[in-house]
């Protein structure tokens, strides 16, 4: 168990990096804008493709991948309608929470913690399959359609089919599933700049940390609440009980499907957060707390289920 610390540390040690960085002022005041728009529009793209190309077919479209998309629905429609009945908020910002609460770190959480916990770093596949190529499209619609003020379908739609984001993981998908050998000519640049990703990502968390008090932002406290308790205990027991007795799954991939429901808040929500310019404090927060907290959650999996 004390090896399943890794992916923690190494999380942690990058975001304290950043932290450090913006207690410095080292970049300057345009360090998180010129970070964030390096992440989403050339990193993130070549990540998801690398990691979707070299995707298992079989693993990307196995039974964890309904399991998992009904769970992560069920939440992201739960807050949906507290948020938007109960609290009143904008389109925007319940669009940045839903994903706060429903959006898994299936990548450089998910991948070491599965290799950890699990013994494979395939189990998230379909999870980075189902947020990449639904949630994503949808959500970075909604999000282009109101912060540009433009709701006509066909530049919403062409926008959308323009998102680096979309591209890369469609491209990675569409490798796997023909199962197109690509040369090291090809993959070998691509996996260089996809390298640079997280730890970018992470250091511009850390980053934005600086001088933010977490659950300090006025009026937004119980929108990090709820999409925290979400996120950390409500998807594990939807997906423990889809899999459960709805989809009858082995025991092993009961564990599976929860050990990836538990997951702390995908860092790609607060990118999106940061590019729109919307619920950048519901996202930071989220993402903060349910990372410390999964930890326990998934010692709890494990010792009930494992």
């Amino acid at each position: 168990m004390f090896e399943a610390l890794t992916g923690f540390v190494v999380v942690g040690v990058a975001i304290l990096v950043g932290w450090i960085i913006g207690r410095i002022d080292l970049l300057g005041e345009h360090a998180r804008p010129v970070l964030s728009r390096l992440t989403f529009f050339v990193l993130s793209p070549f990540l998801l493709f690398v990691v979707l190309s070299q995707a298992d077919v079989q693993t990307l479209f196995s039974s964890l991948l309904p399991v998992s998309g009904i769970a992560a629905v069920v939440v992201i429609a739960v807050y949906v309608l507290i948020a938007r009945l109960v609290w009143r908020r904008d389109t925007a910002e319940t669009v940045i929470g839903a994903l706060s609460a429903g959006q898994v770190n299936s990548n450089n959480i998910g991948i070491p913690l599965s290799l950890y916990l699990l013994g494979s770093a395939a189990f998230p596949a379909p999870v980075i399959l189902l947020q990449l190529l639904i949630f994503t499209p949808v959500t970075l619609a909604i999000l282009d359609a109101v912060t540009s003020g433009q709701r006509a379908f066909l530049p919403v739609l062409r926008r959308t089919a323009t998102n680096p984001i979309l591209i890369g993981s469609v491209l990675g998908t569409l490798v796997a599933v023909t199962g197109i050998d690509l040369p090291h000519i090809v993959m070998d640049p691509a996996q260089l700049i996809a390298d640079a990703c997280v730890p970018v990502l992470l250091i511009s968390y850390g980053i934005s940390l600086h001088g933010q008090r977490v659950l300090g932002s006025h009026g937004r406290r119980r929108d990090v609440l709820v999409a925290s308790a979400l996120k950390l205990l409500v998807m594990p027991v939807v997906a423990w009980a889809v899999a459960t007795y709805l989809f009858r799954l082995a025991p092993s991939d009961v564990l599976v499907v929860v050990v990836l429901a538990a997951l702390p808040t995908a860092q790609n929500v607060f990118n999106y957060s940061q590019r729109y310019g919307v619920g950048e404090a519901i996202s930071r927060d989220t993402v903060f707390v349910t990372t410390l907290g999964c930890f326990p959650v998934l010692l709890a999996a494990l010792a009930l289920l494992g």
